[in-house]
């Protein structure tokens, strides 16, 4: 039996603990995607005799394509200043100025919320990122951790009431205000778009 074959035999044996390993670090729509990908890498390779540690090598790349999916998604969030074709460029230098300083102030407390959730416990964390990022019902959410809706209920109000005084906590009082406000108005215009 060749190397290849033996390799191949390996991923089919261990695909679901790899799908549970891949679990861990994405969202579950995603899952089956990376797994796939790990096949289809695995296949691509071409000094499959070099392999010493082939579950190894299986988990590695699994490990690899879900953190690389998880950069790739966090990296699309960035600034970006508007092209100024305009011959009177000093009128909209204004707005552009509030343009990026709203980014800017953004991304901020973007930064702020990963910061919170971070510190949120692991289960509570999951439950967490697959309602209020990934837009999960409560019950897809308690199928997929295998856990009761109640129990994904209360993880997720633990989850808003942790996070918003980590929030309260790291901005000025009157910053609160200020932030709510700004995120009122651009999903404001968001709607008009």
């Amino acid at each position: 039996m060749s190397n290849e074959h033996k390799l191949l035999e390996l991923f089919v044996a261990l695909r679901r603990r790899l799908a549970r390993a891949v679990s861990r670090i994405v969202p579950p729509p995603e899952i089956e995607d990376i797994v796939q990908e790990t096949y289809v890498r695995v296949c691509q390779f071409d000094r499959v005799s070099d392999i010493r540690h082939p579950r190894s090598f299986l988990y590695r790349t699994a490990r690899n394509l879900a953190l690389d999916h998880i950069k790739s998604s966090a990296s699309r969030c960035t600034v970006h200043l508007p092209d100024n074709d305009d011959e009177d460029g000093e009128a909209d230098l204004s707005q552009v100025g509030r343009d990026v300083y709203d980014q800017l102030a953004a991304k901020q407390e973007f930064e702020i919320f990963c910061e919170a959730v971070q510190q949120l416990p692991l289960q509570c964390r999951r439950v967490f990122v697959l309602r209020k990022v990934y837009g999960y019902s409560q019950k897809e959410i308690a199928r997929a951790l295998d856990i009761s809706e109640s129990t994904v209920e209360k993880h997720i109000a633990y989850g808003i009431k942790r996070c918003s005084s980590f929030v309260a906590e790291r901005t000025e009082p009157g910053e609160v205000a200020d932030l709510e406000q700004r995120r009122r108005k651009r999903a404001r215009e968001r709607g008009q778009q």
